[in-house]
This record gives C-alpha cells, structure tokens and sequence, in this order.
C-alpha cells in the first residue's frame, strides 16, 4: 500500500517544467492585456521574467482538479487492495484452523496452501498493476502540462517580447535573486485559466 502513496504523494511541476534558460516567443491569449511592469534588461539587453512555480500549482484550477481526481482514485485501489487483502488473511487464518483442529486432510490442506499463494500472486500482480498505471497517468498528465506550459507561454510572449521567463520556487530557484516588479505569474495563472476553461466548454 505504501507504494500506492509514493506514486500520488504530489504532482509537482517543479521537476517537471524545465524554464530556466527558456528562449520564448508568443502572445498573451488571456483575453486582456498583461499589466506588468517594463521587461527587465540585462547589460547584455536581455529582456528577463519570470514565473512563481509554487503559486502556479497553487492556483492553476486544471491541475488542482487533476490532483483531485487523483486523490480519489487513489483511495479507491487502496480500497480495494484492502478488501482483497483482508480476504485473503481471513482464508489463510481458516485454513489454519482447520489444520490445527486436523479437520484437514493433507491432499485439502496443500490444495489450500496453493489457493492462497495463487491469491497471493494475484494480488500482488493487481498491486503492480494500478501502481504502474498510476505512474503511467502522472508522467502522461505531466507531459501535457509541460506542453500547455510552453504552449501558453509561446503566445505570451508575442506581445511581451522577453528573452528569458525563468522559474523561481521557495523551495528551488533557476535564478538567484527575483525583482518581484517582474513576477508575471499571475498573468500565466489567469490565461491558463482562461484557456482550460475555454477548452472544457468546447467538449
């Protein structure tokens, strides 16, 4: 079970979305213009910005549906692996009152001890299964992610005309030091929003 948990303990983008360094070009497709401040230059004339990754997990609603969703899912299979274990322990400890009462003849109880490592294999088999289906869904959804990342950011930039957006975390930065004049993360969030939101209602 502990497995199960590893596998759903969080979806992180901080891993996942490699920005730091990103040469982008794109426009801002949010629906209004971005309200920021001028675009930093370097002394190299490099336009720099750059996005709040923790707040962007915090408030982009597609991905805090999908960890939702997630979630859920996730107390399902435990659930079941629970009941399916559960089972097999209660059959294991009949069996084996059943031997010590000798109610069992040896030809029963080695059929027994072969059903319940049969059951046993199973289990272990669906375990394996839903964990690597699960791994599978978090690596797809994480990809899609980067992609809607990019993507947006492409069309962004059009209008904005930065050289670099990099990602800034608490918990790990690409860059050393953010002038928070030039955090656009709330431009991202809203027209990631916007689009998510746009997409769910042509389905």
């Amino acid at each position: 079970m502990k497995n199960l948990a590893l596998v759903l303990s969080s979806l992180s983008f901080i891993g996942v979305l490699a920005l730091g360094g990103m040469y982008l070009s794109g426009k801002n497709t949010s629906g209004k213009e971005a309200v920021i401040a001028a675009p930093v230059r370097t002394a190299g004339g490099a336009n720099i910005a750059y996005v709040d990754i923790d707040s962007l997990e915090a408030k982009y609603v597609l991905l805090k549906t999908k960890r939702e969703d997630f979630k859920r899912r996730q107390g399902q299979m435990e659930n079941e692996l629970q009941r399916s274990y559960g089972q097999l322990q209660s059959d294991a400890n009949e069996v084996q009152k059943k031997a010590q009462s000798n109610t069992l003849t040896q030809a029963e109880y080695e059929a027994a001890q072969k059903r319940l490592m049969q059951m046993q294999q199973t289990l272990e088999s669906r375990k394996q299964s839903l964990t690597e289906q699960l791994m599978k869904e978090q690596e797809d959804f994480n990809t899609d992610l980067k992609k809607r990342l990019d993507a947006f950011l492409a069309e962004y930039n059009k209008t904005q005309q930065y050289d670099f957006i990099m990602s800034y975390s608490g918990s790990g930065a690409a860059i050393l030091y953010a002038n928070h004049a030039r955090d656009i993360t709330n431009d991202v969030v809203d027209g990631m929003n916007n689009r998510a939101k746009s997409e769910e209602n042509k389905k």
